[in-house]
């Protein structure tokens, strides 16, 4: 069974909890991922788990694997989300609405966009975001990848819908650190496994709401001000277990890879952006002209 972390129980309305995995990457969509989107979904079943949120490195490719394959996937969900690299910040979760423009969806799959710019895209649309494994590995990590001050991150946790606050790699004092912070803020908290092999999926969740079907449920359910709890039990089997000291090495060429590909998907970024604001604009001066907000003539 999966040690759980309280949250404070405040349910709104909302019928009893089942257990949702909020980090899932699937072979169909993250290079360094081993199991398939199907396979996924059927091993969180065994192990009692009531739906998923699919959180592919800078792409929605598995996602799309199970749109292409639904009929295969019986009684469990199964949510689009995306884990984002950021230019400065590390790693962050985030959760777009159903009406969210298609252009949206790919300039996401750019990696490389500053953090503060992130932010805006994501709440212009009325989603989610939140630091995956804060203070995990440096570069990749919120609250490890530069020395941040109170003001730096009073600046930026205000923005934040949540906080992963329970990840199945990150050790004991770290998972603890990031509940802390969300607990300073008053930030709700996810957990996920972070799972990129079979043996991690499904070691840590998130309790939600069983009627919780959709990307639009959970958005409003955080937005709700519920904080739900996580659980889970660490996986000691992780690459920096393994190789130890060693892993500094791999922590540098990450930020390294992490700069050059952000330096090459420039170009293809840029116009991702401009074709992404100008949609979002249009939603906005849309969204006026109905409810008769639009400027008079």
């Amino acid at each position: 069974s999966l040690a759980t972390i309280r949250g404070d129980g405040y349910m709104g309305g909302y019928t009893h909890k089942v257990r949702f995995d909020m980090h899932c990457h699937t072979a169909e969509g993250s290079p360094d991922a081993k199991v398939k989107i199907v396979d996924y979904t059927q091993l969180l079943k065994q192990r009692g788990f009531h739906g998923m949120l699919v959180t592919d490195h800078d792409s929605y490719n598995g996602f799309r694997a199970y749109l292409s394959q639904k009929e295969k996937v019986k009684d469990f969900i199964v949510l689009r989300g995306i884990e984002y690299d950021t230019f400065d910040y590390g790693h962050f979760l985030i959760v777009l609405p159903s009406d969210t423009p298609e252009e949206v969806y790919e300039l996401f799959e750019h990696r490389g966009m500053a953090l503060i710019r992130v932010i805006w895209v994501v709440h212009e649309c009325g989603g989610i975001i939140g630091p995956a494994h804060p203070f995990g590995e440096k570069f990749m990590s919120f609250g490890s990848t530069r020395r941040l001050g109170m003001i730096e991150h009073r600046l930026y946790a205000q923005h934040f819908d949540f906080i992963e606050g329970y990840n199945c790699c990150e050790s004991d004092k770290r998972n603890k650190m990031a509940r802390r912070l969300a607990a300073y803020y008053d930030i709700p908290v996810f957990g996920g496994s972070d799972a990129h092999k079979e043996n991690c999926v499904g070691l840590a969740g998130t309790y939600l709401p069983e009627n919780i079907c959709t990307e639009d449920d959970l958005i409003n359910y955080i937005n709700d001000g519920n904080h739900p709890e996580v659980g889970g039990r660490r996986y000691p089997k992780t690459l920096k277990d393994k190789i130890g000291p060693a892993g500094k090495f791999l922590t540098y060429g990450f930020y390294l890879y992490n700069i050059y590909g952000a330096f090459r998907n420039y170009p293809a970024r840029c116009r991702a952006y401009f074709a992404a604001s100008a949609k979002l604009k249009a939603k906005r001066k849309s969204n006026c002209s109905d409810r008769g907000l639009g400027s008079k003539k």
